[in-house]
C-alpha cells in the first residue's frame, strides 16, 4: 500500500514537472493560467488532466481540438513514479525522504530542459541543491556540496584553458554541489567518472553540435545513490585489493 501510494504520488509530481519543464524556460508562471491545451488554449477539465490515464484514454490528442499531445507527458509522469519508488525502496520511510524526492525530481526536470534548450534555469537548479542539503548531517552535506562544486569548477577551468573554449557551465557546477550533498565523498567522484563514461559516445557522435551534460550527471547520481553500497565495496576492492 505504501509503495502504491509512493508511485501514485510520484506520477502526480511528474505531471507537475511537465508544467515546470514547459513553462519555466519560457518565463511563464507555473500556476497561472491553469492547465490548457497549447494548441487551442482551451482550459482542461480535471478528467482531461489525470496523469498517464487521460493521455491513454484521449489517445494522445486534445479533447477539444484533437491536436496531438506529446508522448513525453505520460513518459515523464511514469518515470517520476518509478523514480520515487526506487528512492523509497532505497531510503525507506525517513523524515528526509520528501526532500530527496524533491531533489531528484528537480534533477529530472533539469535533464529534460537541458535536452530541449542546452541550458537550465537557475531556479530549478538551486532548488535541487537546497533540497539535497536537507540531510541528517547537514554540515557534512554542505561541506561535500562545496568541495564537489569547487572541484568541478576547477576541472572545468583547466579543461577550458586546454580547449581554449568554455568546457563547463555554471549550471554544471551547481549540479555538482547537488551531487556532492546527495552522495558524499568519494562517491561523488565515482558519479562524475560514470557520467563522463556514459556521455562519451553521444559526445563523439555529436561533436560539432555538443550534448547537454546535466542529464548524464543526473543519471549517474541516481545510479550511484541507489547502488552506493555496491560502489563502496567495488572501490574498496580496487583500492585495497
Amino acid at each position: 500500500m505504501i509503495a502504491a501510494f509512493i508511485f501514485i504520488f510520484g506520477v502526480i509530481v511528474g505531471s507537475f514537472l511537465n508544467v515546470v519543464i514547459y513553462r519555466i524556460p519560457l518565463g511563464k508562471n507555473i500556476a497561472f493560467p491553469p492547465s490548457h491545451c497549447p494548441s487551442c488554449k482551451t482550459s482542461l477539465k480535471w478528467r482531461h488532466n489525470v496523469p498517464i490515464f487521460s493521455w491513454v484514454f484521449l489517445k494522445g490528442k486534445c479533447y477539444f481540438c484533437h491536436a496531438s499531445i506529446s508522448k513525453r507527458y505520460p513518459i515523464i509522469e511514469l518515470l517520476s513514479g518509478i523514480l520515487f519508488l526506487m528512492i523509497y525502496f532505497k531510503v525507506g520511510l525517513v523524515w528526509q525522504l520528501p526532500f530527496v524526492f524533491a531533489s531528484f525530481a528537480s534533477l529530472l526536470a533539469l535533464s529534460v530542459i537541458d535536452f530541449d534548450h542546452m541550458a537550465v534555469p537557475d531556479s530549478v537548479n538551486i532548488a535541487a541543491l537546497i533540497f539535497a542539503l536537507v540531510q541528517p548531517d547537514f554540515i557534512y552535506a554542505a561541506l561535500y556540496a562545496l568541495i564537489a562544486a569547487i572541484g568541478l569548477y576547477a576541472a572545468g577551468l583547466i579543461a577550458s584553458m586546454l580547449a581554449k573554449k568554455e568546457a563547463m557551465g555554471s549550471a554544471d557546477v551547481i549540479v555538482a554541489g547537488t551531487m556532492g550533498a546527495l552522495l558524499g565523498l568519494p562517491l561523488f567522484f565515482v558519479a562524475i567518472f560514470l557520467s563522463a563514461l556514459i556521455a562519451l559516445i553521444p559526445s563523439l557522435v555529436h561533436r560539432e553540435k555538443g550534448v547537454p551534460f546535466v542529464p548524464f550527471l543526473a543519471l549517474s547520481t541516481l545510479i550511484i545513490y541507489i547502488f552506493n553500497n555496491q560502489t563502496d565495496t567495488l572501490l574498496t576492492k580496487v583500492l585495497y585489493g
